[in-house]
């Protein structure tokens, strides 16, 4: 579709893309003839599944794509410019004076030997040269825009030395330093939790109304888009699906793919687990005979628990300088079910479970498994202990040895479990490939050629070579798009069901924490604040943090994602 001129005395749209497709190594077309426009002080987002071309478009507005070896076709005009034959200046201009992008990880975005000011400042002369000092103010000046509090001293601070939510923030204010009539947010939000989430959202909708702004988000999470935009654009295979107003593509979607997206999207209002659809309650003979192999896992669930917390604690550092990280959480998991962990960045989470399966030692407290004091058993049963507790980490890529084969990482606790024929060891990682879904014949493919969700599979497989009876999941699926986040949980309660598994799921995304939880324990500065069964802590919270965090996860209803921003706002107006 070729966009029509605007008229005479009719103002262009602020981004004009018509026809646009970009092609890189190998014929792979990442973005296949896409046009839409995007209104001065607008907001679109573009949604969809990794893999459909959403960051390739939002970097070929700011022409990221030159110089890279990949092809573009089609027109991109941002405010006039037309960027793909924008010369170096025109190009200079264009980024951070016209568009500026916020990019989904800070830490990659942001030097870490330069305090976060000084960036910023930097940035500033580029398009307004001038004294250092006026450059200096101008960051402390957005940096306040933006909620750092402090900003003077903050300012001369290191990205290391800032939490996640401030590290978007101060992102945030980098963009906003040059006053650019559009911002491009690249997953703005995606590792972060929800309390965190709900303000960085409320600040860009706040910039926006204050500045005229335009920004086009792209995320994977229909909620996040539920709550900022004005229209939506949902992509597929670089292709686009369908759009419109935020109100009818999410509450009256006219394709398919964008009503199977729409379901994959866990909810605070949908079918919370019950143990008994997962299992529970309900073993047959066949599940009896397999549980008494497994030392009576299934027949105890019950009984006694398979894994016991009692007052853990744990220090870091020491005298004036030590962190409590952990501070008296006391916690049972039983075989067979789901105990959900939730709470925001640095209230303890990923410390307790690092914990749970020995990982770290407790500097307090006790800890049993199927009965036993971990702290009193001998060496070779604390090795049993040890390969009976397993970890799936959050990011596959940092835990999977790239210049290893996954066939290899996978065969590592099989080694260390002592099995020394090759041929047997490659048989069981071929098995374990299928059972998690992945193709056998891919024993030597390297990490990087898997994508996220099937990474994700890797490290459950890894976790499952162990024979475990426990494992803790450490945010498993946040960083995954909502369909590959559904097969990965549905994946995880197949296995669980099957092998009467225990699970801990470490999750600050609430929705998915109540699809696949029996039991929910809310943690805060190291404490558990609340706990229960989902019924009892999503119906009837006790705990004001608790209200708290519920109330900040998106909703897919635009008017009510706008009605509780207001309420949010409501304190500070006060």
């Amino acid at each position: 579709m070729t966009l029509p001129n605007p008229g005479p005395g009719t103002k262009a749209p602020l981004v004009e893309v018509d026809r646009l497709t970009v092609e890189f190594g190998g014929g792979v077309r990442a973005v296949d003839d896409l046009s839409f426009t995007l209104e001065a002080g607008r907001a679109l987002a573009l949604v969809g599944e990794s893999g459909s071309g959403k960051s390739t478009v939002a970097g070929a507005l700011l022409g990221l794509h030159r110089g890279t070896g990949a092809r573009t076709g089609g027109t991109v005009r941002v405010g006039g410019i037309d960027v793909g034959a924008a010369g170096p200046d025109e190009l200079r201009r264009l980024r951070g004076g016209v568009a500026a992008m916020v990019f989904q990880d800070p830490l990659s975005a942001l030097d870490p030997y330069y305090a976060v000011g000084d960036q910023i400042a930097e940035v500033y002369r580029v398009h307004h040269p001038g004294p250092r000092k006026a450059a200096r103010a101008r960051a402390v000046e957005v940096l306040d825009r933006v909620g750092i509090p402090d900003a003077v001293r903050r300012s001369r601070s290191r990205p290391h030395e800032f939490s996640g939510g401030m590290r978007q923030r101060a992102l945030l204010a980098m963009a906003l330093a040059c006053e650019p009539r559009l911002l491009v947010a690249d997953e703005p939000t995606t590792a972060l939790d929800v309390t965190v989430q709900a303000q960085i959202l409320d600040l860009l909708h706040e910039l926006r109304r204050e500045t005229g702004t335009a920004l086009l988000l792209v995320t994977h999470d229909v909620g996040v888009a539920a709550e900022s935009v004005d229209d939506v654009l949902v992509m597929r295979g670089g292709r686009e699906v369908e759009r419109g107003p935020v109100t009818a593509v999410l509450g009256a979607p006219a394709e398919s793919y964008t009503r199977a997206l729409l379901a994959a999207v866990p909810r605070l209002d949908g079918p919370a687990r019950t143990a008994r659809a997962h299992g529970l309650g309900t073993v047959d003979a066949a599940d009896a005979d397999f549980a008494h192999d497994r030392g009576g896992l299934l027949a105890g669930v019950a009984d006694e628990p398979l894994l016991e917390a009692v007052e853990l604690r744990r220090e870091f550092g020491r005298g004036k300088a030590a962190v409590t990280a952990v501070d008296g959480v006391s916690l049972t998991v039983r075989a067979g079910e789901t105990l959900g962990v939730v709470g925001e960045s640095g209230s303890g989470k990923t410390t307790l479970g690092r914990m749970l399966v020995r990982l770290l030692d407790p500097t307090g407290g006790r800890l049993r498994y199927r009965g036993a004091e971990i702290g009193a058993l001998s060496e070779r049963e604390l090795r049993s202990c040890r390969r009976e507790l397993q970890m799936v980490f959050q990011d596959p890529v940092a835990s999977l040895n790239p210049r290893r084969s996954v066939g290899e990482s996978i065969a590592d606790p099989l080694r260390v479990a002592g099995e020394r024929d090759e041929t047997r060891i490659r048989r069981r990682v071929r098995e374990l490939l299928d059972r998690v879904g992945l193709d056998p014949d891919r024993y030597e493919a390297y990490p990087h050629e898997f994508s996220g969700g099937q990474r994700q599979r890797v490290g459950i497989a890894r976790a499952l070579a162990a024979e475990p009876r426990l494992i803790v999941c450490d945010e498993p699926v946040s960083a995954l798009d909502v369909t590959t986040q559904a097969q990965v949980t549905a994946l995880l309660a197949e296995l669980q069901a099957e092998l009467g598994l225990g699970l801990v799921f470490i999750a600050h995304d609430l929705a998915v924490v109540r699809q696949v939880s029996d039991r929910v324990a809310v943690m805060r500065d190291g404490r558990i604040v609340e706990q229960g069964t989902v019924d009892e802590v999503y119906g009837a919270p006790q705990d004001p943090y608790t209200r708290q965090l519920l109330a900040a996860v998106p909703s897919l209803d635009p008017v009510l994602a706008a009605e509780r921003r207001g309420r949010r706002r409501e304190p500070a107006a006060a």
